[in-house]
């Protein structure tokens, strides 16, 4: 029997059973290990792992094998850390799984797989990676186009632009892309680097007088990636040095990957020559996660800890901390601390407590499970309540009629896209029958000052947001 056409035909069964987030974060590493006639054997990577597994999904697991294997009576979840190997990774639907444990790494031979080796090539940390990479709806795109370039570096979206606000998992997906790359092409010479490391280097090398030295390393990279590149801002030389080894590495058909917290139009202070060729390839956006992806974050950050995180805390922090992943993990990280201190597992009401003290406003849930309130998937959400609200056609808000009973309600949608969704400007406007950056800009700025005198709409704003959990 062919186990790894036997794992994918399970998994596949299993996908379409069971919760999407508990499928991305309790199915990741697992392998088939043995098969006879009655006793079907799966390996995981840890005891976490394990016990999870029999005690959420035993039942749904057998009964998936049962589905082309009847004759199987008894499923067995053994831990076995080997199969935590990179090259054994297949997907489904995006989602990384391992194969058969046949695939050892022999002693003394090189693998060029291996973490360490990754992070001596990239310099990217080996942790992140595009198979750990929690995908919701707001950062699909992003995703596909970092697993594009990582198949066909130099040929697909060249060069790729990441942007996005901060801790909503650019540096992930570029560091992943790296890692991704050394995985695939062993010949391939990878860079990962910060705006700030590339201006310290660059300045190093002009003190030192060997800046064709350099140029030199870049030129000879087949995958460049930079991160958080707003922070070249105002270095003209570096931007100057730069801008050059972007020419040759792009006429080498060489991949770059850049990643900003702005789309590049709005890098006013970086140099235009500079900016536009950041436009040359794709440009895509990372925006807030979804309530759904924040708990599926929340769940595979605590398994990757092994810590035994509550399905109610976690639903709980998944609803109240909203801005971005670096939060949740900061929160998380406090449960994990208080209790390797105390020995307490996180209680809805103490971790309630804690948020409050962080300054998070919280619903109040009590000891019961409910539902979080709604939240916003997308910008159709608000397009939606802003029409139902002021009884208008959507058509209307998102058209070009500049009548009042349209103007101020698609003022209000273009704020609250802004302010609340950190949608920028530009992609405001591409929503809105392609207006321009400054038009966006110039609705944004006259709904911020009539809000400041007009109480009744201030109240109409605060309503609408309340509805839709903003």
């Amino acid at each position: 029997m062919e186990k790894l056409y036997t794992l994918k035909t399970v998994l596949s069964n299993l996908a379409s059973e069971i919760k999407k987030q508990d499928f991305l974060v309790y199915f990741r590493k697992v392998s088939i290990v043995d098969i006879n006639e009655t006793v079907f054997t799966l390996g995981v990577v840890s005891t976490f792992m394990r016990d999870n597994l029999e005690a959420r999904f035993q039942q749904q697991i057998l009964a998936a094998i049962q589905k082309d294997y009847p004759t199987i009576e008894k499923l067995e979840i053994i831990v076995d850390k080997e199969i935590d190997n990179p090259s054994n990774i297949y997907s489904i639907d995006g989602v990384g799984f391992y194969k058969d444990t046949n695939k050892k790494s022999k002693k003394g031979v090189t693998n060029h797989n291996d973490p360490i080796s990754m992070e001596q090539k990239t310099n990217a940390n080996e942790r992140y990676s595009l198979q750990n990479f929690i995908v919701g709806s707001d950062n699909q795109l992003a995703f596909s186009a970092a697993e594009a370039v990582s198949r066909n570096p130099g040929k697909s979206y060249n060069p790729l632009y990441i942007y996005g606000d901060v801790g909503l998992g650019k540096t992930h997906l570029l560091q992943g892309i790296g890692n991704e790359v050394i995985k695939k092409f062993r010949e391939k010479r990878v860079a990962y680097t910060t705006a700030d490391k590339y201006i310290t280097e660059y300045v190093t090398a002009v003190k030192k007088r060997n800046v064709e030295r350099l140029r030199q390393k870049y030129r000879d990279i087949d995958v460049l990636i930079i991160d958080d590149v707003q922070f070249l801002a105002k270095k003209e030389q570096t931007q100057n040095e730069l801008y050059n080894i972007f020419n040759l590495l792009y006429d080498d058909s060489k991949q770059i990957v850049i990643s900003g917290d702005r789309a590049p139009k709005e890098l006013t202070e970086l140099e235009p020559r500079l900016r536009s060729r950041f436009e040359w390839g794709i440009t895509v956006d990372i925006g807030r996660p979804d309530y759904e992806t924040r708990l599926a974050i929340i769940q595979e950050k605590a398994r990757e800890k092994e810590f035994l995180i509550p399905q109610d805390v976690a639903e709980f922090v998944a609803a109240n901390v909203t801005e971005n992943v670096r939060e949740l993990e900061g929160v998380l990280n406090q449960m994990i601390a208080e209790y390797e201190l105390t020995s307490m597992t996180p209680t809805l009401s103490g971790v309630a407590e804690k948020l409050k003290k962080l300054s998070y406003t919280t619903d109040i849930l009590g000891q019961t499970k409910k539902q979080p309130k709604t939240m916003i998937r997308s910008y159709e959400d608000i397009i939606d309540s802003v029409s139902k609200h002021f009884g208008i056609e959507k058509e209307g808000i998102l058209g070009e009629n500049r009548k009042k009973e349209f103007m101020i309600p698609r003022q209000v949608a273009m704020y609250l896209l802004k302010t609340k969704m950190n949608y920028t400007y530009e992609r405001i406007g591409n929503i809105f029958s392609g207006r321009n950056h400054a038009a966006v800009l110039y609705s944004c700025n006259k709904l911020e000052k009539i809000l400041k005198s007009d109480k009744t709409l201030l109240n109409e704003v605060n309503v609408i947001r309340e509805g839709i959990g903003l």
